[in-house]
């Protein structure tokens, strides 16, 4: 294939799969804490760390990344802590970081606007060697936390309460969901954009949600969801030259769209079938309910 001759491009399509892989791979714990939009909070901070970058004359990627792990343990926090005045700490810190982040980077002497919208919106067309290694010792860092520590988090993630009364050490637990969300935005930034990658972590987990109710079923779902958009997305971005973040998070959009209408009879069909289960059978038969509520082996 044309598309795989270029250095460029096999580039730009590692850096696409292995933030398919990720993004959904930390995601699915964040919307299972309710935390869908920490993504887009972490990527206003990250600005300030890609700003920091630019003026130090050091790799934008790690200094984001630094910047990231930090603002998201302060926003852990806050969300611990905080009880009146939570919301308002955050909002400063989201807002402080974005501005924080132009400011730098407009003052420093190798940075411009055009860095600034890269980063933004991402670049897969400007991925060089170097990123394309941080960024697969990242995403390595992340695999390792949501696989190796599946069923710690997901028990965190359900019912600290019940995580706490069972020994987890909730509070290191929830600390490292915050530091690996903010890796995976890192990662992700050169692929969507800090402003997109929200997205990423997101819809394909509710993608998957609309087929399975199993945690582990969800789970591997949502990195093919995420993967098949992100790789689809790279290559329609090269033979129709569009943006690559936008064409991603609306293929993903699009898969979630198409398994919605897919779901909605399946569940009226499942939902008959136990009906006339029911009207057989002398016992009645309750409402089947599938929680999300295992994670499997």
């Amino acid at each position: 294939m044309e598309i795989l001759q270029s250095v460029l491009m096999q580039r730009a399509l590692l850096a696409a799969v292995l933030v398919g892989i990720t993004a959904p791979a930390i995601g699915i714990y964040l919307v299972q804490r309710r935390q869908a939009l920490m993504g887009d909070g972490i990527g206003h901070i990250a600005m300030t760390g890609v700003g920091l970058g630019f003026l130090l004359n050091s790799s934008p990627v790690w200094m984001a990344t630094l910047v990231s792990v930090l603002g998201a343990v302060t926003m852990e926090l806050i969300r611990s802590y905080g009880r009146m005045r939570g919301d308002v700490a955050l909002a400063m810190l989201f807002y402080g970081g974005m501005a924080g982040g132009v400011l730098l980077i407009n003052i420093s002497s190798t940075g411009s606007t055009a860095n600034l919208s890269s980063y933004l919106f991402g670049s897969l067309a400007t991925v060089s060697s170097s990123e394309v290694t941080s960024i697969c010792l990242l995403a390595a860092f992340v695999v390792l936390v949501t696989v190796g520590l599946r069923r710690q988090l997901f028990a965190v993630s359900q019912d600290e309460e019940f995580a706490r009364v069972t020994g987890l050490p909730v509070r290191a637990l929830n600390l490292l969901i915050a530091v690996t969300a903010a890796v995976t935005v890192t990662v992700a930034m050169r692929v969507v954009g800090l402003l997109l990658v929200s997205a990423l972590m997101v819809v394909p987990v509710a993608a998957a949600q609309q087929l399975s109710k199993s945690f582990a079923l969800t789970f591997t779902l949502a990195v093919v969801i995420g993967t098949a958009a992100t790789l689809s997305g790279t290559v329609v971005s090269y033979y129709q030259d569009v943006p690559p973040g936008a064409t991603i998070v609306l293929l993903a959009i699009g898969v979630f769209i198409a398994l919605t209408a897919l779901a909605a009879p399946l569940a009226r069909r499942r939902a008959r079938a136990v009906e006339a289960a029911g009207a057989g059978c002398d016992i009645p038969v309750p409402a089947v309910r599938e929680p999300m509520d295992s994670v499997g082996s």
